[in-house]
């Protein structure tokens, strides 16, 4: 089928000279493509062909191609989250940016990486642009370039188109109806002629026998183009498209629009976007389709690690809480009031001893010492008995140690976690 569309003999042109070998150092030959202009023949039209011999054909060929040439503008739209695949170029050297994903929350992030002249010289990375964020004010700024006049500008040119196709509908009518009088000239031409002029007769049945195939041709042909322009737009179609402008961010936003239709409809409307960056700030230039320009300026989003970590005000709470309960009370605390860690996971106590790690807290046998409070081992040996009779003693209230008051439970709350 590709063979089909690139090979010009298929759309009905005759070539010589599109391909040349090559000898290699090696001594072996190879076959490269040469330039059309470079052809040593080429006559368009020699024979039917199977196709138009049509630019567009090759140039979508090039625009769905894989970009890897320099050649190429822009790569085809593909499956994938990144809204500006293909288009976005690097402002530093101005070289086509590639993407890398990685998964965050269960979903699959887009980076923008300029890494062409890094792999082919062994070289740093040039540049490498967080994408999440960029697509989603890349797609805001899409849902409000596209104004109720674009609208209104399509719909003029479909009436143009309308009038046009109204004009070559009523020339192609006008062939029909002379392939028909010289049809019907021809049968009254015969049917009038002296039978016994054989001569006269015979050159007239010929031009009779030809009218009806040339009327039968151009009837065949004037319908094909009756069914190929007849889908003209119903006023209920106009006052649809006219909705587009209210619908585009509904369609936009829908979970079930894939995202390949997503970048075509970018495609529509942009023509490329040119990124820098700097420590704290993402600059992106967008140019649009219609020669108009936008610039964007974002923030260089936070690094995973940091967007990972549990809140200040959350560990000041837990600092807090060590004060008068355990890492499984305060978790406890902390799920009630609806405070998860960093990840948007709820706590646990394994949880909240990590906190305690990481952030230096003091520890809560610390903070037990620190009260005057004395550990349950200690205790128990002070007083002679088990750790049990301690804690037995501790609920009943019948501890009498000097270090410890009874109007503080004792210390049992606190004795327990030391064990």
């Amino acid at each position: 089928m590709l063979n089909v569309l690139h090979n010009p003999r298929y759309a009905g042109a005759f070539t010589y000279g599109r391909t040349r070998e090559q000898l290699l150092p090696g001594g072996k030959r190879a076959t490269i493509m040469v330039p059309r202009q470079e052809w040593i023949s080429f006559i368009p039209g020699a024979h039917p062909g199977y196709i138009t011999l049509d630019q567009a054909n090759t140039a979508r060929l090039t625009a769905n191609a894989a970009a890897h040439g320099r050649d190429r503008a822009a790569g085809p739209p593909r499956e994938g989250p990144a809204l500006l695949q293909g288009i976005i170029i690097c402002g530093r050297c101005g070289g086509r940016m590639t993407i890398r994903y990685h998964a965050r929350g269960g979903k699959d992030l887009p980076a923008y990486l300029c890494q062409r002249d890094g792999i082919s010289n062994a070289r740093p990375i040039c540049t490498a642009i967080p994408g999440h964020t960029l697509d989603e004010h890349a797609g805001q700024l899409l849902i409000d370039t596209l104004p109720p006049l674009a609208v209104e500008a399509a719909l003029q040119v479909s009436a143009e188109l309308e009038h046009r196709a109204a004009d070559a509908d009523a020339l192609r009518a006008a062939h029909v109806d002379r392939a028909r009088y010289h049809a019907d000239l021809a049968r009254r031409r015969y049917l009038t002629v002296d039978p016994a002029n054989r001569l006269v007769a015979d050159t007239l049945e010929a031009d009779w026998n030809t009218a009806p195939r040339v009327l039968s041709d151009a009837q065949a042909a004037y319908d094909k183009a009756r069914e190929q322009h007849d889908a003209t737009l119903t006023p209920a179609q106009k006052a649809r498209i006219s909705q587009l402008v209210t619908d585009l961010p509904g369609i936009w936003n829908d979970p079930a629009t894939p995202m390949r239709e997503r970048k075509r409809i970018a495609r529509l409307l942009l023509t490329d976007v040119t990124v820098t960056r700097t420590s704290d700030t993402i600059t992106a230039h967008v140019r649009l389709a219609g020669g108009q320009h936008r610039t964007l300026t974002l923030p260089v989003p936070e690094p995973a690690w940091k967007i990972r970590q549990t809140k200040a005000s959350t560990i000041a709470e837990i600092d807090k809480l060590l004060d008068h309960h355990t890492c499984a009370e305060i978790a406890a605390i902390l799920r009630s009031r609806g405070l998860p860690n960093g990840e948007g996971r709820q706590f646990s106590p394994t949880m909240v001893e990590r906190v305690i790690r990481t952030y230096q807290l003091r520890s809560r046998r610390q903070r037990i010492l620190d009260n005057g409070l004395i550990p349950l081992a200690q205790m128990a040996a002070l007083l002679g008995v088990s750790t049990g009779t301690v804690k037995i003693w501790g609920v009943r209230q019948k501890c009498r140690v000097p270090q410890i008051e009874a109007g503080q439970g004792c210390g049992l709350r606190c004795v327990e976690t030391l064990r």
